[in-house]
């Protein structure tokens, strides 16, 4: 999978210890608890987290749901870097070290690697459309192969609607990113209801979020 250019966490001067901070965390952090929260309210089990920027989602959420263990991922060495020190800043027991994982591989190898071989949710913000498409279908082919039966894969982020943007500024943010690379852009729900399909996943439901965005929401559905 090709670097992204994009890169969570410069919005300031580099941290001595290795924590990266992210405007868009602040900005939405609470927002994505409070769904999270009421979806695995009384839950235990695992959540694989592709993705993860700077790791500060990861402690949040951790923090805020401790039945649930949280599984860290990026691509990105600052990024791993970055989340690996938020983590040991944290001290959270439920809050497991990160791991590089390219979310386009046809396999994750996710036992040979010491992670459990199924999840209750895997969860994803703000990375398929600052990524190829072929990280969106990586990312659904895992969610068909580590989801448990019931399990969701739970995407955040800005969405077309059928074929067309919900907001101004969504379709002015979708032009911006093709400027800067033509295999990014504003992803449309109806390319991922007909990817979740070919993977045994069915739309459970979208969550309306501030700022025009959302998180979708697809339940396995071939057990």
């Amino acid at each position: 999978m090709p670097e992204f250019t994009v890169e969570f966490g410069k919005d300031g001067p580099p941290p001595e210890d290795g924590r990266l901070d992210a405007a868009a965390f602040h900005r939405n952090h609470a927002a994505i608890s409070a769904v999270l929260e009421n979806l695995l309210e009384d839950h235990t089990g695992d959540v694989l987290e592709i993705g993860s920027g700077t790791g500060q989602h990861a402690v949040a959420f951790a923090s805020r749901m401790p039945t649930i263990t949280w599984w860290p991922t990026d691509h990105n060495d600052n990024h791993l870097r970055s989340i690996a020190a938020w983590r040991d800043h944290a001290k959270l027991d439920n809050l497991k070290a990160p791991i590089r994982l390219d979310a386009s591989a046809a396999d994750w190898k996710l036992e040979e690697r010491g992670l459990p071989s199924s999840y209750t949710v895997i969860f994803c913000a703000n990375v398929i459309h600052i990524s190829p498409w072929a990280v969106a279908e990586g990312l659904f082919a895992g969610a068909n192969r580590y989801l448990r039966s019931g399990g969701l894969l739970l995407l955040y982020g800005p969405f077309k609607r059928d074929g067309q943007h919900n907001a101004p500024s969504n379709a002015a943010f979708d032009e911006s990113l093709r400027r800067q690379n033509p295999e990014w852009g504003v992803r449309d729900t109806a390319e991922l209801r007909a990817l979740a399909e070919r993977n045994n996943l069915r739309v459970s439901h979208t969550h309306e979020l501030p700022s025009n965005n959302a998180i979708l929401s697809f339940e396995q559905s071939w057990w």
